[in-house]
Protein backbone atom coordinates (compact mmCIF):
# COMPACT_ATOMS: atom_id res chain seq x y z
CA UNK A 1 0.00 0.00 0.00
CA UNK A 2 0.99 3.75 -0.28
CA UNK A 3 2.10 3.42 -4.13
CA UNK A 4 0.10 4.74 -6.73
CA UNK A 5 -0.32 2.24 -9.42
CA UNK A 6 -3.31 4.07 -11.36
CA UNK A 7 -3.10 8.03 -11.69
CA UNK A 8 -5.86 9.72 -13.51
CA UNK A 9 -4.90 13.32 -13.67
CA UNK A 10 -7.80 16.02 -15.38
CA UNK A 11 -9.30 13.70 -17.38
CA UNK A 12 -12.20 14.81 -19.47
CA UNK A 13 -14.54 12.55 -21.99
CA UNK A 14 -17.10 14.03 -24.51
CA UNK A 15 -19.75 11.72 -26.46
CA UNK A 16 -21.90 13.34 -29.51
CA UNK A 17 -25.73 12.68 -29.53
CA UNK A 18 -27.15 13.47 -32.37
CA UNK A 19 -30.47 15.09 -32.16
CA UNK A 20 -31.15 14.49 -36.09
CA UNK A 21 -29.03 12.90 -38.72
CA UNK A 22 -28.85 12.96 -42.33
CA UNK A 23 -29.64 9.83 -43.45
CA UNK A 24 -29.89 11.11 -46.83
CA UNK A 25 -28.44 13.19 -50.03
CA UNK A 26 -31.65 15.51 -49.59
CA UNK A 27 -31.65 15.67 -45.88
CA UNK A 28 -27.62 16.35 -45.81
CA UNK A 29 -28.45 19.07 -48.86
CA UNK A 30 -31.13 20.60 -46.49
CA UNK A 31 -28.79 21.49 -43.37
CA UNK A 32 -25.94 22.55 -45.31
CA UNK A 33 -24.81 18.70 -44.71
CA UNK A 34 -24.27 18.95 -41.05
CA UNK A 35 -26.38 16.88 -38.37
CA UNK A 36 -27.71 18.68 -34.98
CA UNK A 37 -25.11 16.89 -32.92
CA UNK A 38 -25.48 17.92 -28.93
CA UNK A 39 -22.15 17.52 -26.83
CA UNK A 40 -22.61 15.33 -23.74
CA UNK A 41 -19.22 15.37 -21.37
CA UNK A 42 -19.46 12.31 -19.31
CA UNK A 43 -16.31 13.51 -17.26
CA UNK A 44 -15.36 16.90 -16.82
CA UNK A 45 -11.80 17.45 -15.27
CA UNK A 46 -11.59 14.02 -12.89
CA UNK A 47 -8.14 13.10 -11.47
CA UNK A 48 -7.62 10.60 -9.02
CA UNK A 49 -5.35 7.86 -7.71
CA UNK A 50 -5.61 4.41 -6.47
CA UNK A 51 -2.76 2.83 -4.44
CA UNK A 52 -1.45 -0.74 -4.67
CA UNK A 53 -3.05 -3.70 -3.16
CA UNK A 54 -6.14 -1.31 -2.51
CA UNK A 55 -10.23 -2.10 -3.65
CA UNK A 56 -11.26 0.87 -4.75
CA UNK A 57 -15.30 1.30 -5.49
CA UNK A 58 -16.90 3.75 -7.86
CA UNK A 59 -19.95 4.95 -7.02
CA UNK A 60 -22.68 7.22 -8.35
CA UNK A 61 -25.99 7.64 -10.00
CA UNK A 62 -26.42 5.61 -13.81
CA UNK A 63 -24.56 8.70 -15.97
CA UNK A 64 -22.64 9.89 -13.49
CA UNK A 65 -18.98 8.74 -15.56
CA UNK A 66 -17.92 5.88 -13.06
CA UNK A 67 -18.05 3.53 -15.99
CA UNK A 68 -16.80 5.90 -18.72
CA UNK A 69 -13.94 6.35 -15.97
CA UNK A 70 -13.00 2.48 -15.60
CA UNK A 71 -13.14 2.48 -19.74
CA UNK A 72 -10.38 5.08 -19.95
CA UNK A 73 -8.33 3.41 -17.06
CA UNK A 74 -8.59 0.32 -19.08
CA UNK A 75 -7.60 1.79 -22.25
CA UNK A 76 -11.26 1.37 -24.04
CA UNK A 77 -11.75 5.04 -24.44
CA UNK A 78 -8.83 7.64 -24.72
CA UNK A 79 -9.71 10.92 -23.08
CA UNK A 80 -10.33 14.24 -24.86
CA UNK A 81 -8.48 15.88 -21.92
CA UNK A 82 -6.20 14.70 -19.70
CA UNK A 83 -3.85 11.18 -18.88
CA UNK A 84 -4.03 8.32 -17.56
CA UNK A 85 -0.96 5.95 -16.61
CA UNK A 86 -0.90 2.26 -14.70
CA UNK A 87 1.91 -0.07 -13.65
CA UNK A 88 1.42 -3.20 -14.39
CA UNK A 89 -1.13 -5.74 -16.26
CA UNK A 90 -4.13 -5.37 -15.97
CA UNK A 91 -7.46 -6.92 -17.20
CA UNK A 92 -10.57 -5.42 -17.36
CA UNK A 93 -14.32 -7.07 -16.51
CA UNK A 94 -16.45 -4.67 -18.53
CA UNK A 95 -18.26 -6.84 -20.87
CA UNK A 96 -17.86 -10.38 -19.99
CA UNK A 97 -17.38 -13.04 -23.12
CA UNK A 98 -17.51 -9.93 -25.49
CA UNK A 99 -14.73 -11.85 -26.79
CA UNK A 100 -16.58 -15.06 -27.13
CA UNK A 101 -17.80 -16.94 -30.87
CA UNK A 102 -20.96 -18.05 -30.63
CA UNK A 103 -20.20 -20.75 -33.18
CA UNK A 104 -17.26 -22.16 -31.23
CA UNK A 105 -17.54 -24.62 -28.51
CA UNK A 106 -16.30 -22.92 -24.70
CA UNK A 107 -13.34 -25.16 -24.67
CA UNK A 108 -11.60 -22.83 -28.16
CA UNK A 109 -13.44 -19.50 -26.55
CA UNK A 110 -11.00 -19.99 -22.92
CA UNK A 111 -8.52 -20.44 -25.52
CA UNK A 112 -9.37 -17.63 -27.53
CA UNK A 113 -10.56 -15.22 -25.10
CA UNK A 114 -7.43 -15.88 -22.80
CA UNK A 115 -5.11 -14.91 -25.91
CA UNK A 116 -6.81 -11.68 -26.24
CA UNK A 117 -6.54 -10.94 -22.65
CA UNK A 118 -2.36 -11.68 -22.92
CA UNK A 119 -1.85 -15.45 -21.40
CA UNK A 120 0.21 -17.47 -23.90
CA UNK A 121 -0.94 -21.07 -24.91
CA UNK A 122 0.98 -23.08 -22.49
CA UNK A 123 -0.10 -20.45 -19.62
CA UNK A 124 -3.88 -21.59 -20.97
CA UNK A 125 -3.38 -25.37 -21.08
CA UNK A 126 -2.11 -25.05 -17.19
CA UNK A 127 -5.21 -23.02 -15.59
CA UNK A 128 -7.65 -24.62 -17.82
CA UNK A 129 -9.13 -26.94 -15.47
CA UNK A 130 -9.18 -24.04 -12.86
CA UNK A 131 -11.46 -21.80 -14.97
CA UNK A 132 -13.65 -24.71 -16.08
CA UNK A 133 -14.23 -25.42 -12.35
CA UNK A 134 -14.64 -21.92 -11.58
CA UNK A 135 -17.25 -21.36 -14.16
CA UNK A 136 -18.94 -24.27 -12.97
CA UNK A 137 -19.33 -25.45 -16.77
CA UNK A 138 -18.59 -29.25 -16.37
CA UNK A 139 -19.79 -31.32 -19.32
CA UNK A 140 -21.28 -28.00 -21.10
CA UNK A 141 -17.22 -27.08 -21.98
CA UNK A 142 -17.13 -28.79 -25.45
CA UNK A 143 -20.69 -27.49 -26.30
CA UNK A 144 -21.25 -24.20 -28.50
CA UNK A 145 -21.23 -21.09 -26.41
CA UNK A 146 -24.70 -20.34 -28.36
CA UNK A 147 -26.38 -22.85 -26.58
CA UNK A 148 -25.32 -21.37 -23.01
CA UNK A 149 -27.51 -19.99 -20.83
CA UNK A 150 -26.96 -16.18 -19.57
CA UNK A 151 -25.36 -17.23 -16.77
CA UNK A 152 -23.20 -19.83 -17.96
CA UNK A 153 -22.13 -17.55 -20.53
CA UNK A 154 -21.23 -14.73 -17.78
CA UNK A 155 -19.98 -17.00 -15.49
CA UNK A 156 -17.22 -18.56 -18.36
CA UNK A 157 -16.34 -15.13 -19.52
CA UNK A 158 -15.61 -14.28 -15.65
CA UNK A 159 -13.66 -17.53 -15.14
CA UNK A 160 -11.44 -16.41 -18.00
CA UNK A 161 -10.67 -13.04 -17.17
CA UNK A 162 -10.03 -13.56 -13.24
CA UNK A 163 -7.58 -16.24 -14.25
CA UNK A 164 -5.49 -13.68 -16.05
CA UNK A 165 -3.88 -12.93 -12.52
CA UNK A 166 -3.84 -9.56 -13.46
CA UNK A 167 -1.75 -6.48 -11.51
CA UNK A 168 -4.83 -4.17 -11.84
CA UNK A 169 -8.50 -5.94 -11.84
CA UNK A 170 -11.20 -3.43 -13.05
CA UNK A 171 -14.88 -5.05 -12.77
CA UNK A 172 -17.74 -2.99 -13.44
CA UNK A 173 -21.47 -4.58 -11.97
CA UNK A 174 -20.12 -8.20 -12.38
CA UNK A 175 -21.37 -9.04 -8.84
CA UNK A 176 -25.20 -8.46 -10.10
CA UNK A 177 -24.77 -11.75 -12.01
CA UNK A 178 -24.69 -15.23 -11.45
CA UNK A 179 -26.56 -17.28 -8.37
CA UNK A 180 -25.50 -16.65 -4.78
CA UNK A 181 -22.96 -19.09 -4.90
CA UNK A 182 -21.39 -18.19 -8.05
CA UNK A 183 -21.43 -14.52 -6.85
CA UNK A 184 -19.52 -15.69 -3.41
CA UNK A 185 -16.81 -17.78 -5.16
CA UNK A 186 -15.77 -14.39 -6.72
CA UNK A 187 -15.94 -12.53 -3.81
CA UNK A 188 -13.10 -14.90 -2.01
CA UNK A 189 -11.14 -14.43 -4.98
CA UNK A 190 -11.32 -10.54 -4.84
CA UNK A 191 -10.32 -11.26 -1.20
CA UNK A 192 -7.44 -13.50 -2.71
CA UNK A 193 -6.30 -10.98 -4.85
CA UNK A 194 -5.78 -8.30 -2.33
CA UNK A 195 -4.05 -11.03 -0.24
CA UNK A 196 -1.51 -11.04 -2.90
CA UNK A 197 -1.08 -7.61 -3.05
CA UNK A 198 -3.67 -6.82 -6.34
CA UNK A 199 -5.09 -4.09 -7.06
CA UNK A 200 -9.02 -4.06 -7.87
CA UNK A 201 -11.43 -1.05 -8.94
CA UNK A 202 -15.01 -1.91 -8.89
CA UNK A 203 -18.41 -0.16 -10.15
CA UNK A 204 -21.36 -0.79 -8.05
CA UNK A 205 -24.28 -0.02 -7.32
CA UNK A 206 -24.27 -1.88 -4.01
CA UNK A 207 -23.76 0.31 -1.10
CA UNK A 208 -23.55 -2.80 1.19
CA UNK A 209 -20.67 -4.07 -1.52
CA UNK A 210 -18.99 -0.89 -1.23
CA UNK A 211 -18.44 -0.56 2.80
CA UNK A 212 -17.82 -4.12 2.82
CA UNK A 213 -15.01 -4.88 -0.24
CA UNK A 214 -13.38 -1.62 -0.02
CA UNK A 215 -10.75 0.66 1.48
CA UNK A 216 -11.41 3.61 -0.85
CA UNK A 217 -14.28 4.99 -2.87
CA UNK A 218 -14.75 7.71 -4.91
CA UNK A 219 -18.70 9.27 -5.63
CA UNK A 220 -18.85 10.47 -9.38
CA UNK A 221 -22.00 13.05 -10.23
CA UNK A 222 -22.72 14.21 -13.43
CA UNK A 223 -18.77 13.64 -14.59
CA UNK A 224 -17.55 15.72 -11.58
CA UNK A 225 -15.81 13.83 -8.93
CA UNK A 226 -17.63 14.35 -5.48
CA UNK A 227 -15.80 12.59 -2.93
CA UNK A 228 -12.56 10.44 -2.35
CA UNK A 229 -11.40 8.55 0.52
CA UNK A 230 -12.97 6.18 3.21
CA UNK A 231 -15.61 4.04 1.75
CA UNK A 232 -18.09 4.34 4.90
CA UNK A 233 -17.63 8.49 4.37
CA UNK A 234 -18.31 8.49 0.36
CA UNK A 235 -20.90 6.31 0.67
CA UNK A 236 -23.08 8.04 3.17
CA UNK A 237 -22.10 11.61 0.90
CA UNK A 238 -23.63 10.04 -2.07
CA UNK A 239 -27.04 8.23 -0.52
CA UNK A 240 -27.58 11.14 1.58
CA UNK A 241 -27.23 13.61 -1.78
CA UNK A 242 -30.10 11.25 -3.25
CA UNK A 243 -32.98 13.73 -3.68
CA UNK A 244 -36.63 12.93 -2.87
CA UNK A 245 -37.70 13.38 -6.37
CA UNK A 246 -36.13 9.86 -6.65
CA UNK A 247 -38.47 8.03 -4.15
CA UNK A 248 -41.78 6.15 -5.98
CA UNK A 249 -44.44 8.23 -5.68
CA UNK A 250 -47.34 6.06 -3.94
CA UNK A 251 -49.19 5.63 -7.36
CA UNK A 252 -46.34 4.31 -9.38
CA UNK A 253 -45.52 1.06 -7.58
CA UNK A 254 -47.72 -2.54 -8.98
CA UNK A 255 -50.83 -2.94 -7.47
CA UNK A 256 -53.02 -5.82 -7.96
CA UNK A 257 -56.08 -7.13 -5.98
CA UNK A 258 -59.53 -7.89 -5.93
CA UNK A 259 -60.39 -4.63 -4.56
CA UNK A 260 -63.07 -5.08 -1.51
CA UNK A 261 -60.54 -3.31 0.35
CA UNK A 262 -58.00 -0.93 -0.63
CA UNK A 263 -54.68 0.80 0.96
CA UNK A 264 -54.92 4.66 0.21
CA UNK A 265 -52.16 5.75 1.77
CA UNK A 266 -48.74 4.81 3.46
CA UNK A 267 -47.26 7.18 5.64
CA UNK A 268 -43.27 6.55 7.36
CA UNK A 269 -43.43 9.06 10.32
CA UNK A 270 -40.60 10.01 12.80
CA UNK A 271 -40.85 10.32 16.67
CA UNK A 272 -42.60 14.03 16.17
CA UNK A 273 -45.49 12.57 14.59
CA UNK A 274 -43.82 13.88 10.53
CA UNK A 275 -43.67 12.18 7.36
CA UNK A 276 -40.24 11.47 6.62
CA UNK A 277 -38.61 9.60 4.01
CA UNK A 278 -35.33 9.73 5.74
CA UNK A 279 -34.55 7.93 9.10
CA UNK A 280 -31.79 7.52 11.10
CA UNK A 281 -30.45 3.66 12.46
CA UNK A 282 -31.90 3.16 15.98
CA UNK A 283 -34.57 6.32 16.08
CA UNK A 284 -38.13 5.25 16.79
CA UNK A 285 -40.65 5.39 13.51
CA UNK A 286 -44.16 4.79 12.89
CA UNK A 287 -45.71 3.36 9.07
CA UNK A 288 -49.25 4.46 9.22
CA UNK A 289 -51.51 2.74 6.65
CA UNK A 290 -54.97 4.56 5.33
CA UNK A 291 -57.89 1.92 4.04
CA UNK A 292 -61.17 1.66 2.72
CA UNK A 293 -63.39 -0.41 1.84
CA UNK A 294 -66.24 -0.79 -0.66
CA UNK A 295 -68.35 -3.54 1.08
CA UNK A 296 -67.82 -5.17 4.74
CA UNK A 297 -64.63 -7.33 4.67
CA UNK A 298 -64.77 -9.91 7.15
CA UNK A 299 -61.47 -10.49 9.72
CA UNK A 300 -58.48 -9.17 7.10
CA UNK A 301 -55.24 -9.41 7.74
CA UNK A 302 -52.98 -6.62 7.05
CA UNK A 303 -48.48 -6.89 6.08
CA UNK A 304 -46.47 -4.78 5.42
CA UNK A 305 -42.75 -6.39 3.79
CA UNK A 306 -39.82 -4.10 4.06
CA UNK A 307 -36.57 -5.36 1.49
CA UNK A 308 -33.61 -4.34 0.19
CA UNK A 309 -33.10 -3.20 -3.51
CA UNK A 310 -31.81 -6.26 -4.08
CA UNK A 311 -35.43 -7.14 -3.48
CA UNK A 312 -34.24 -9.56 0.00
CA UNK A 313 -36.58 -9.59 2.25
CA UNK A 314 -35.75 -8.08 5.73
CA UNK A 315 -39.08 -8.29 7.61
CA UNK A 316 -42.94 -9.13 6.95
CA UNK A 317 -44.97 -8.26 10.15
CA UNK A 318 -48.46 -9.06 10.07
CA UNK A 319 -51.63 -8.48 11.86
CA UNK A 320 -52.26 -11.99 11.80
CA UNK A 321 -48.97 -13.03 13.83
CA UNK A 322 -49.85 -9.87 16.24
CA UNK A 323 -53.69 -11.03 16.79
CA UNK A 324 -54.93 -7.98 15.37
CA UNK A 325 -57.56 -9.19 13.56
CA UNK A 326 -60.79 -7.78 13.66
CA UNK A 327 -64.14 -9.61 12.99
CA UNK A 328 -65.27 -7.21 10.01
CA UNK A 329 -63.68 -4.01 8.37
CA UNK A 330 -66.44 -1.46 6.75
CA UNK A 331 -65.81 2.11 5.88
CA UNK A 332 -62.41 3.97 6.06
CA UNK A 333 -59.76 3.98 8.96
CA UNK A 334 -56.25 3.68 9.45
CA UNK A 335 -54.07 1.35 11.05
CA UNK A 336 -50.19 1.70 12.39
CA UNK A 337 -47.07 -0.26 13.07
CA UNK A 338 -44.92 1.29 15.62
CA UNK A 339 -41.54 0.56 16.43
CA UNK A 340 -39.29 2.17 19.07
CA UNK A 341 -35.92 1.09 17.87
CA UNK A 342 -35.36 0.86 13.78
CA UNK A 343 -33.14 -1.74 13.80
CA UNK A 344 -32.05 -1.11 10.26
CA UNK A 345 -28.14 -0.08 9.48
CA UNK A 346 -26.99 2.34 6.35
CA UNK A 347 -29.18 1.95 3.51
CA UNK A 348 -32.22 2.22 0.93
CA UNK A 349 -34.93 -0.32 1.10
CA UNK A 350 -38.52 -0.75 -0.63
CA UNK A 351 -41.97 -1.40 1.40
CA UNK A 352 -44.95 -3.49 0.28
CA UNK A 353 -48.03 -3.57 2.05
CA UNK A 354 -51.40 -5.69 1.41
CA UNK A 355 -54.70 -6.78 3.17
CA UNK A 356 -55.94 -10.06 2.42
CA UNK A 357 -58.13 -12.56 3.77
CA UNK A 358 -57.66 -14.22 6.82
CA UNK A 359 -55.96 -17.07 4.93
CA UNK A 360 -53.59 -14.98 3.22
CA UNK A 361 -54.49 -16.62 -0.28
CA UNK A 362 -56.71 -14.04 -1.39
CA UNK A 363 -55.39 -10.63 -2.13
CA UNK A 364 -58.05 -7.49 -1.74
CA UNK A 365 -55.10 -5.11 -2.50
CA UNK A 366 -51.14 -5.23 -2.65
CA UNK A 367 -48.87 -2.16 -3.51
CA UNK A 368 -45.60 -3.54 -3.87
CA UNK A 369 -42.87 -0.83 -3.65
CA UNK A 370 -45.01 1.56 -2.69
CA UNK A 371 -42.65 3.11 -0.54
CA UNK A 372 -38.60 3.80 -0.69
CA UNK A 373 -36.91 5.44 2.79
CA UNK A 374 -33.18 5.89 3.09
CA UNK A 375 -31.51 5.15 6.87
CA UNK A 376 -28.39 7.32 7.87
CA UNK A 377 -25.57 6.56 10.40
CA UNK A 378 -26.51 7.99 13.85
CA UNK A 379 -23.48 7.16 16.32
CA UNK A 380 -21.49 3.85 15.96
CA UNK A 381 -22.79 0.65 14.24
CA UNK A 382 -21.77 -2.43 13.07
CA UNK A 383 -19.65 -1.83 9.72
CA UNK A 384 -21.37 -4.95 7.71
CA UNK A 385 -24.61 -6.10 7.57
CA UNK A 386 -28.04 -5.35 7.14
CA UNK A 387 -29.54 -4.82 10.87
CA UNK A 388 -28.26 -3.98 14.09
CA UNK A 389 -28.26 -6.21 16.94
CA UNK A 390 -27.96 -3.05 19.24
CA UNK A 391 -25.67 -4.91 21.73
CA UNK A 392 -23.23 -4.29 24.74
CA UNK A 393 -20.10 -5.44 24.36
CA UNK A 394 -17.86 -6.11 27.77
CA UNK A 395 -14.76 -7.85 29.36
CA UNK A 396 -15.17 -9.98 31.82
CA UNK A 397 -11.71 -9.85 33.66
Amino acid sequence: MGTPVVVAEHVSKKFRMYRERNNSIKAAVMRGGRAKVDVFWALDDVSLEVQQGSTTGLVGANGSGKSTMLKCLARILRPDKGSVSTVGKMSALLELGAGFHPELTGRENVFLNGAILGLKQRELQERFDDIVDFAGIGQFIDEPVKNYSSGMYVRLGFSVAINVQPDILLVDEVLAVGDEAFQRKCLERFAELKHNGKTVIIVSHSMQSVVNMCDHAIWFQKGHKMADGDPKEVVEAYTGSIVLDEHRPADKGDRWGSGEARIERVELLDREGREVTRLKSGEPLTLRLSYTTSEPVARPVFSVSVQTLQGVVISNPTTREAELVPEKLDGSGRLELTLPRLPLLPGTYDVTVSVTDFTMAHPYDVRRNVLRFDVDRKGPTEPAGIVSFGGGWAFDS
